[in-house]
């Protein structure tokens, strides 16, 4: 056991919102902690590694543990660069590193070199620190360094930028880095996945994986809480309830205990209500018969039982969220958004060119792509914010757009949630009330400044400003962050039933898998079209890797040898009759792809799964019919 929480209890003023946390967490465990925002993940991590006390309760930490915790925006100091927050835990050793280079640089210093003993003294003191920083791991430091930062993307160009200099989301990936690197005997991570993007996330999963230590991530990433975690601890109503399984087992596990306690509390209902008919019922016959005592001692005697009674809460099948409904006010042209050999260049440096698709109405399409590859751009240049460098972006007939941008609550805005959502769409307050509580603002809520708000509330006020102007065409930049997933949940099964178009740059996989269908991947500079959701999108691109080369048939001598031989060349006999029919075989194979890739496109056959699959399997039948026949063409050729 590394963890133990018995019966803690947490107030914030009379609030309570921990009320009693009970949990085990073993030595390499990899816990995904989970529950709604405001439910208190972040302040029971406060408590395991000493930030905050707790005002009921125990907590015990295994002796001589040592704790690392990332805060959401971490705090290291104005003056301190990338690359010295990066290599914390390496600060003796790097302060060994320069005594060593101070050491070598004395014995070179003629006064030192000409006296014996002063020379010989430096050489100990040198052979001595030689010896700490090779036992410390000192010749592995600037690979481990390299090997993180790389599997987080951060660029070696970033390392001497001042940390302060840096966004909040970068703030959190390099604090990421420092502290993967101290290797504490427990990581405790609040949304680590929150400003990364997919390859370092993956690469996150792995690095997690296979972690020495025990981790604790708090997250509402149910992909990569699938691929990470083995025991989910779930947080709600100020109680800890504990899974032995990943995201999706959590999922199952949950509704079957839910149905349960359901289950046994109607069957204590029923108990009770027959105790209190047979109480009420005993005291009828007392009055009935005040000669006869028995009944009133009978009586009695059932209602303490009743109130000994340990009574059972009724469990919450279905848990309030957000209330999303979209309504268009038009429907938009068939072709919605056309990009035409789009490119876009600032000063020396080109996000991408040559950049060219239709999206059609009715379309759920989902851009990806690394930090930094343009998919904030294109959106702005979709919405006529930014002008291509080359070619064009324009919008079809009748498109009303909605975007949904990536941004915090703005600091200087001094309205309250009230003020803010009324003026904007214009509604009488009671109505406005009405419509906030729909997006979980209740009461109080209703008058917080919209400057305070956190990033999941901001996140909820923006959702209902845009369902109000009901738009056609859904522009949705990294719309989850920063809600949890009950509110992810609520989000995809509103964009499920929204009858318009959706472009949605994402790196929620788990999203991405339930609403795609298309993906636009923004790589090496241009746009590849890819007709199904992210796990379609992972196993083609995992075709495209390249093989590993084969293995020599042949030592190495004895290949040269068989090289330097003359070759011998034999004259090869075509027939014209066989290779034309192979021509003819491939173009009615690349017009049966074209007819293919249409049908793929053809928004009738976007809902019907079972269609589309078959649609997908002739394609790759096709292709490789045809790369057969196009390697039989060029043997013909040779």
């Amino acid at each position: 056991m590394i963890v133990s929480v018995q019966h803690v209890q947490k107030y914030y003023g009379a609030n309570l919102v921990l009320s009693d946390v009970t949990l085990e967490i073993k030595q390499g465990d990899r816990v995904g902690l989970i529950g709604r925002n405001g439910e208190g993940k972040t302040t029971l991590f406060k408590m395991i590694s000493g930030e905050q006390n707790y005002d009921g309760g125990q907590i015990h930490i295994r002796k001589g543990t040592k704790i690392g915790c990332l805060a959401q925006i971490p705090d290291y100091g104005d003056e301190t660069t990338v690359y010295e927050v990066i290599a914390r835990a390496y600060t003796e050793l790097r302060a060994c590193q320069r005594q060593i280079a101070e050491l070598e640089a004395k014995m070179t210093d003629p006064a030192v070199y000409a006296e014996e003993a002063k020379l010989n003294a430096v050489l100990a003191q040198y052979d001595k620190a030689r010896e700490r920083f090779e036992r410390e791991g000192g010749y592995e430091m600037e690979a481990n360094i390299e090997r993180v930062a790389n599997g987080l993307r951060v660029p070696p160009e970033q390392y001497h930028r001042p940390f302060a200099s840096l966004s909040g989301g970068e703030k959190t990936k390099i604090g990421l880095a420092a502290l993967l690197l101290e290797q504490p005997d427990l990581l405790l991570l609040d949304e680590p996945t929150n400003h990364l993007d997919m390859k370092a996330i993956e690469w996150l999963e792995g690095y997690l994986s296979d972690y020495s230590g025990t981790v604790v991530i708090i997250s509402h990433d149910r992909y990569f809480l699938d691929k990470v975690a083995t025991k989910v601890i779930e947080i709600e109503d100020g109680e800890a309830f504990t899974y032995h399984t990943n995201y999706s087992g959590y999922q199952q596990e949950k509704e079957d205990r839910l149905l349960l306690e359901f289950a046994q509390y109607q069957e204590q209902q029923k108990r009770i209500k027959k105790m209190q008919e047979t109480i009420k019922r005993l005291y009828d016959w007392a009055r009935r018969n005040p000669q006869n005592p028995k009944f009133h001692r009978q009586a009695a005697s059932i209602q303490k039982a009743l109130d000994r009674m340990e009574k059972l809460k009724r469990p919450k099948l279905d848990q309030e969220t957000m209330e999303l409904q979209w309504k268009m006010k038009d429907r938009s042209g068939e072709r919605v958004v056309v990009i035409e050999e789009a490119a876009k260049k600032f000063g020396e440096r080109t996000l991408f060119q040559g950049v060219s698709d239709v999206l059609t109405y009715g379309e759920r399409v989902f851009l990806i792509g690394d930090n930094g590859a343009g998919k904030s751009t294109l959106f702005k240049m979709i919405l006529g914010n930014v002008a291509p460098s080359a070619g064009g972006v324009k919008l079809g007939a009748r498109v009303e757009v909605g975007y949904l941008a990536q941004e915090q609550a703005p600091q200087d805005e001094e309205k309250t949630v009230l003020q803010y959502f009324k003026e904007e769409v214009r509604m009488e307050e009671g109505q406005a009330r009405g419509q906030l509580a729909r997006f979980q603002f209740f009461g109080p809520d209703v008058f917080r400044m919209v400057k305070n708000l956190s990033g999941g509330e901001w996140s909820r006020l923006r959702l209902a400003l845009l369902m109000f102007e009901k738009p056609n065409l859904l522009l949705l930049d990294e719309p989850t962050n920063h809600l949890d997933i009950v509110s992810r949940e609520a989000l995809e099964e509103a964009l499920d039933e929204f009858p318009g178009t959706l472009l949605v740059i994402s790196h929620d996989r788990y999203f991405i898998n339930r609403l795609a269908s298309k993906i636009w991947a923004l790589e090496n500079g241009g746009l590849t079209r890819y007709l199904g959701d992210f796990d379609f999108y992972k196993e083609k691109t995992a075709d495209l890797l390249p093989a590993a080369p084969a293995a020599p048939a042949v030592a190495p001598k004895e290949a040269a040898k068989e090289v330097a031989k003359p070759p011998v060349v034999e004259e090869k006999k075509v027939n014209p009759y066989q290779k034309a029919k192979v021509e003819e075989k491939i173009a009615e194979l690349e017009a049966r792809l074209k007819q293919l890739d249409a049908d793929l496109l053809d928004p009738a056959n976007g809902t019907d799964s079972a269609k589309l699959n078959a649609l997908f399997a002739d394609r790759d039948a096709a292709q490789a019919e045809l790369d057969a026949a196009l390697e039989k063409w060029m043997e013909l050729e040779a």
